[in-house]
């Protein structure tokens, strides 16, 4: 297919694209690089640099037969401190990007969701069931966009699916995670290995878990970007579907520390601090739907994301 993959130099977008070359579909990236890395976008694909507002003006035309939407702001803190920034890039940026399509006549998308649209959910593991309850601007302004996609799909017709990662780790060769601000635990633990800390901090040792710590729902990168192009292949003019994207299986905070510790050969010493307003005991995905409608289903482990995300770290200096 000819294909457009917005955000495309972040870090899941540019797996993705990467997967998508070696499967044969013709690429352009649309990223306006206020995050991600133009040296992160994939040889063999087209660069176009700009915001999804004027998707407009790089979509009519064009001829693309699916578009893989990742352009987003995505940090929790940021979007409870500033939600404009939210409302105004992921809600009314992806509008723009869907009166595009529509004008275009483009036929699907796939949908970069997210967890965080489930809030603090009581039960767990997590289904597309699981009311949907944001706590904060980034999982509402996902969550405003599925609303979009529902219904852009029923009046016309576009075949939409919504992928609700958990949490994400991993490399893909040369394109992995660059976050500044880093956010996520598997990179900070191995930012102390690589010596640009001197410890990691564990947020809550209460929880009532096998060792106190929060248990997460660990995917490693290429096995969510399999279930983008999957998605791809089984999507359904007039149908949007939500899919959760997860292993079904939970690792605690001090499960992950360990395998970091095994990869890596060093100690990551680790500061325990007080639990963080609003962390949930549990966050672990069910992924039966993910197997049913995709043919789905994950295929690499926790030590494989670490190991994989430690190369990329030393092959890269990403540290």
């Amino acid at each position: 297919m000819k294909l457009l993959v917005t955000g495309g130099a972040g870090y899941i977008g540019s797996v993705v694209t990467s997967q998508l070359l070696d499967a044969g579909h013709e690429v352009t990236v649309l990223d306006d690089l206020s995050t991600g890395h133009r040296e992160a976008v994939p040889e063999g694909a087209e660069f176009v640099q700009a915001r999804i507002h004027d998707s407009r003006d790089h979509v009519l035309g064009r001829g693309y037969e699916g578009v893989l939407h990742f352009a987003a702001k995505s940090l929790v803190g940021e979007s409870v401190s500033s939600p404009e920034l939210y409302w105004e890039n992921n809600v009314a940026g992806t509008f723009s990007l869907l009166e595009a399509l529509r004008e275009a006549g483009v036929p699907r998308i796939i949908f970069s969701s997210t967890a965080a649209t489930y809030g603090e959910p009581e039960a767990s593991p997590i289904t597309e069931q699981t009311p949907a309850n944001p706590v904060n601007a980034y999982g509402a302004s996902k969550l405003a966009v599925d609303h979009m996609l529902s219904s852009y799909s029923r009046a016309h017709g576009l075949a939409a699916t919504s992928l609700r990662y958990f949490n994400v780790g991993g490399a893909r060769g040369p394109f992995g995670e660059k976050h500044s601000p880093e956010t996520h635990l598997i990179p900070n633990l191995l930012r102390v290995a690589a010596g640009s800390s001197d410890s990691c901090r564990i947020f809550g040792t209460d929880y009532d878990t096998t060792d106190g710590t929060a248990l997460r729902d660990y995917l490693h990168v290429v096995d969510l970007g399999r279930a983008h192009l999957l998605a791809l292949d089984t999507s359904e003019a007039g149908t949007h579907r939500i899919v959760n994207l997860g292993t079904g299986n939970g690792f605690t905070v001090r499960q992950v520390l360990e395998a970091c510790r095994t990869v890596t050969g060093h100690p990551i010493p680790a500061v325990e601090e007080d639990r963080r307003p609003g962390d949930p005991t549990s966050l672990v995905a069910s992924n039966r739907r993910a197997q049913e409608l995709l043919g789905w289903q994950p295929e690499l482990g926790l030590e494989e994301i670490v190991a994989d995300a430690w190369r990329f770290m030393q092959e890269t200096g990403a540290a």
